[in-house]
């Protein structure tokens, strides 16, 4: 089987493309830019584009699949010479279902925890000794790649996305895999540059359900008022479980869960995270894993990259980095750590740099998210404006969205540092907040500094 990535450098793409070699496929590539870790990956594995740039003379008839990534436009040279040649044309979603359309088929949605969900999954199906597949929108432990396909496996487990699936295919990606048991974590506006409304943004969770196949499962939190509604009013054929927060405690930093009269120390904390448990135990319940024997495996789930990760600590303080950005995340991820160190303060900062997060529109939804922090920062690197050709707002404009007025406003990397620098964080935690990288900002180099 031969198959071509355009864009294979994307985060999920080049790791479907190493997915692929791994299985015994042909796998060529082409994209416009390179970075790290995708091209050491690619290389390692001699699927590395010999040059970076679009050229349709490696798009011949003998290539039995594209694989178009959401990277590319809809004017690519190579797409167009594919779609000349008539050679089929998937998404990666499309190209995930293809490989697992004979497989039992979990998909974990949510505009929240649904990677740290599915890496709970992978976790104790992987203690279990289980066999499946999987694609994760994180790198793991113990796992060398984000998507893992083979020929044998009875089940796979996929993070299933919201976004949209490809420049020619507008379709959120989790309507595509037609799920034999779905999960939904819960609905929080985002993406307001592809849904621009709520009610447009929570169809697309009703939509999901509906895709699940006949007889299948929807397990979903009660705890999310939006999500409860709107799962009442579904009309279709399959079972539906609700979840909530379970029996736990909180004794000297560490978290437990108690189930059954026994207690299960965990080395992760929050109430997001317990809710997230619940909802992989319930899918883990379904692949034929008893409670018990779940609780005492995720005793040693340590985490998915940039969830809640510890930079460095001491005896009095903590650094975290998290990949908190919409406003639900970041309401949650500080809850979680002040209710775990409530004795510390909480310096909390939250960079900007999606589209939704800053579109002026979208930043009142930001009210009152920062409120549980003892400091609180908000920076925005002045680049991202220019990149995204978006109007810089000032200081002023964003502490009025946050409805904080002392928080603190950044806009130039260098002066952010400067101030992280020169703080004393003894008796305190450090909560650095953000799907992008602090215009460059060195976490291990300021974590030296401070500790």
């Amino acid at each position: 089987m031969r198959v071509h990535f355009i864009a294979i450098g994307g985060s999920a793409m080049h790791n479907l493309a190493i997915a692929l070699h791994k299985k015994g496929f042909n796998v060529t590539g082409s994209d416009d830019v390179l970075f790290e870790p995708s091209a050491s990956r690619l290389a390692k594995y001699g699927i590395l584009p010999v040059q970076e740039g679009w050229d349709p003379e490696k798009i011949t008839a003998d290539i039995d699949a594209v694989i178009l990534g959401m990277h590319a436009r809809i004017d690519n040279p190579e797409l167009l010479k594919a779609q000349e040649l008539g050679i089929k044309i998937y998404s990666y979603p499309d190209y995930i279902y293809e490989q697992s359309k004979d497989k039992l088929r979990v998909v974990i949605g949510g505009s929240h925890g649904k990677t740290t969900i599915t890496s709970m999954i992978l976790h104790v199906l992987q203690e279990a000794g289980k066999k499946f597949d999987y694609l994760v929108g994180a790198q793991l432990e113990g796992f060398e790649t984000m998507v893992g396909l083979t020929h044998d496996a009875p089940v796979i487990i996929i993070e299933g996305d919201e976004y949209l699936a490809s420049p020619i295919d507008r379709r959120p990606k989790f309507h595509i895999y037609k799920a034999d048991i779905g999960v939904i974590s819960g609905i929080a506006w985002d993406h307001i540059n592809v849904f621009p409304t709520f009610d447009n943004y929570i169809d697309q969770f009703r939509i999901f359900a509906e895709t699940i196949q006949p007889n299948g499962r929807l397990i979903y939190s009660q705890t999310d008022e939006v999500l409860d509604t709107m799962v009442s009013k579904l009309n279709v054929g399959i079972e539906t479980i609700p979840y909530s927060l379970p029996e736990y405690t909180i004794d000297n930093g560490v978290t437990s869960i108690v189930a059954d009269g026994k207690t299960y120390g965990l080395e992760v904390f929050g109430q997001h995270n317990l809710l997230n448990m619940q909802a992989a135990r319930l899918v883990c319940e379904s692949l034929g894993i008893n409670s018990a024997d779940f609780y005492q495996y995720i005793t040693t789930f340590k985490g998915a990259a940039r969830r809640l990760e510890v930079v460095g600590k001491n005896d009095n303080a903590t650094i975290f980095k998290d990949f908190a950005h919409s406003p639900s995340k970041l309401t949650a991820t500080i809850a979680a750590v002040k209710t775990q160190f409530p004795n510390r303060q909480l310096i909390a900062c939250i960079e900007l740099h999606t589209f939704s997060s800053l579109n002026k529109d979208f930043l009142n939804e930001y009210a009152g998210t920062m409120d549980q922090a003892d400091k609180a920062i908000v920076f925005i690197d002045r680049k991202t404006f220019e990149q995204k050709k978006i109007e810089p707002y000032p200081a002023e404009a964003v502490k009025e969205a946050f409805a904080n007025k002392n928080l603190l406003f950044f806009n130039e990397p260098v002066k952010l540092l400067a101030y992280l620098e020169a703080l004393n964080i003894a008796n305190s935690n450090l909560l650095m907040m953000s799907s992008g990288n602090f215009g460059g900002i060195n976490l291990i180099g300021l974590k030296n500094n401070l500790l």
